[in-house]
């Protein structure tokens, strides 16, 4: 037998890795999971808008003051509504950014070159 053979890069057993890769895949699972259950909330316009997104870009409200109702510059709200949710995208994008980097350094480290 070939010296090496069966092994990853790296010099792990190809058994070993895919139990690595299948624990990766759980722990990725709960870190998706984690996201849709974590928001953040952008706020916008002084105060007046306020969206409130999941890590996993689902938005569950927008939030608009009153007083901006009063004005009813139909425009700037529209800007404001879209300022707001592009800000919490910015938020989500970043948190799930920030959850899933120990996953693509995991797979980097495997020789994956990811």
């Amino acid at each position: 037998m070939a010296k090496g053979y069966n092994r990853a890069p790296g010099g792990k057993s190809a058994g070993g890795m895919m139990a690595q890769i299948q624990q990766m895949q759980q722990q990725m699972a709960q870190a998706q999971e984690e996201l849709s259950q974590e928001t953040v909330t952008a706020t916008v316009g002084g105060g007046v808008i306020s969206v409130t997104m999941t890590g996993d870009q689902i938005c569950k409200s927008i939030t608009i003051a009153p007083e901006i109702l009063e004005d009813a510059d139909l425009e700037m709200l529209q800007d404001l509504i879209t300022s707001g949710v592009n800000a919490a995208l910015d938020q989500s994008r970043t948190l799930a950014s920030e959850k899933m980097a120990p996953f693509t350094n995991m797979l980097g480290g495997m020789g994956l070159g990811l």
